[in-house]
């Protein structure tokens, strides 16, 4: 019901990002904006554009996920073969901070009477969620200037280390100032008002980050991991509270299913489809669907990074898409599964961060991602387990849990993308006609707007980073 609402209004709250420094001036007093915003659709707003910019084309299936070989292209391959400009990722960059943070801010701004400290908890804890995508894809970002348009339209970068430390404290805070009781707040389609569940989200995502920084500052990490497993609120702890934006029909349906509409040149990868076949994964028929030609009886995946030609020969109708359940207008934007939190648990205790029990987290974390799509016999998935590739190996879990968070996190390309890097499993082959020299990129580039709009702190930032290339490691990424 909350959804239906308030999609008649989410097109107007969308502002439109700004092509020059004039133009994000003359937001504040655009004379197509609400001249009384409202916490609830602002909400609506920007969740619907995370969303959709999360699991849409140019950040998931059209970069990130060829990149991370779940998906490959069997037409226009050059995103397949890792040629991108610093255009490519412009739409990340450019709506994340016009739109998402822009809203976001609006409801954390508005007095208390219009907005209680629930929307506005929301809001930080949405924002943080935000501005991790934003590092773990370039590194080095605008943080706390960021959005702040009245005052500074040339923000200065962050390092990548301060950003996260400084969503830690965001997190952590949003999700003690959370009420469970009073404090009513409409226009969520993530978790429908209960702010119980925005709280165990709040921890699931500090958790995540605690771990994207444990190479690095292995304490800090150790620390948040002990804070959020002692928290009163939780950690997400089942599918049903799994975070995730559930779209509606067309023309708000699932941004997967509005491409796949008009156009069919994507595959299921060949590296994740061999991976599968070897495991003999109930979760195939989810993952992939069967060739459109009768006479293929088998799936086939496509190799990453074809030449278009050679990738054309293989034919569109003896190869198989992805699984209808990806394209389906309903099929939702899963932001943080419980089988990832799960994971991370996992790999906590693996670390030595916690005394848990690093195997049968493991094991469950498996089961929660088979559960998540409808796989439940109790006997398929004790075989599955049993399986020598798939049983945990305590002396290198890293790998273990590399590989299997690697299929669990399939379609959400942005984070399989930062967990690959960070795990280095699985151990992926370069696109076999890639243009870097036979290497996988580890991050994107900045957007090329930012050299003119923003170019003295551009430059610093590249300066303290590295090369603004593909090839960059972020600071996250040690090893």
């Amino acid at each position: 019901m909350i959804r239906n609402i308030h999609w008649i209004v989410i097109g107007g709250l969308m502002i439109v990002t700004a092509s020059c420094k004039k133009d994000l001036a003359e937001i504040n007093k655009n004379p197509n904006a609400a001249e009384n915003p409202q916490p609830d659709y602002l909400l609506t707003a920007a969740q619907k554009i995370t969303a959709d910019l999360y699991w849409g084309a140019d950040n998931n299936f059209n970069s990130s996920l060829l990149i991370i070989q779940h998906w490959a292209k069997i037409q226009y391959t050059e995103p397949d073969r890792y040629i991108f400009s610093n255009s490519s990722f412009t739409s990340l960059w450019n709506t994340a901070y016009a739109q998402s943070i822009t809203n976001l801010n609006t409801i954390i701004k508005l007095p208390d009477e219009k907005a209680n400290v629930n929307y506005k908890s929301v809001a930080i804890i949405l924002r943080s969620w935000v501005f991790s995508l934003l590092t773990d894809a370039y590194g080095n970002i605008p943080y706390k200037q960021a959005g702040d348009i009245k005052n500074s339209l040339t923000p200065a970068y962050d390092t990548q280390k301060d950003v996260y430390l400084g969503l830690l404290d965001e997190l952590k805070s949003a999700s003690a100032a959370l009420t469970t009781t009073g404090n009513t707040i409409t226009g969520d389609v993530i978790y429908g008002g209960k702010t119980d569940r925005w709280k165990k989200f709040a921890n699931a995502l500090r958790l995540r980050i605690a771990l994207r920084i444990a190479d690095q500052e292995p304490e800090k990490a150790k620390q948040t991991i002990a804070e959020v497993l002692s928290d009163a609120g939780g950690l997400i702890g089942s599918n049903t509270e799994t975070a995730q934006f559930v779209y509606s029909t067309s023309p708000q349906q699932n941004p997967i299913s509005a491409w796949f509409d008009t156009r069919d040149e994507f595959r299921i990868a060949k590296t994740m489809l061999d991976k599968l076949t070897a495991l003999n994964d109930p979760r195939i028929p989810v993952f992939a669907n069967k060739p459109t030609d009768a006479t293929v009886t088998t799936y086939v995946g496509v190799p990453s990074g074809l030449t278009t030609s050679d990738a054309n020969n293989l034919g569109l109708a003896k190869t198989s898409r992805p699984g209808s359940y990806f394209f389906a207008p309903l099929s939702p934007a899963v932001i943080m599964s419980y089988s990832e939190v799960l994971f991370a648990r996992a790999e906590a205790a693996a670390r030595g961060f916690t005394t848990e029990d690093a195997s049968a987290l493991y094991k469950a974390a498996i089961t929660a991602s088979l559960n998540q799509y409808g796989i439940t016999d109790a006997t398929a998935i004790s075989n599955y387990l049993g399986q020598t590739a798939v049983q945990y190996d305590a002396t290198n879990y890293k790998k273990s849990i590399g590989e299997q968070k690697w299929i669990a996190l399939y379609g959400e390309g942005l984070e399989a993308f930062a967990e690959w890097r960070r795990l280095d499993y699985p151990q992926l082959t370069p696109a076999v006609a890639g243009v870097l020299d036979k290497k996988i990129p580890v991050r994107l580039i900045y957007p090329g707007s930012e050299q003119t709009l923003n170019a003295d702190n551009y430059k610093a930032a590249v300066t303290n980073q590295g090369t603004d290339n593909l090839l960059t490691k972020l600071w996250f990424d040690k090893y």
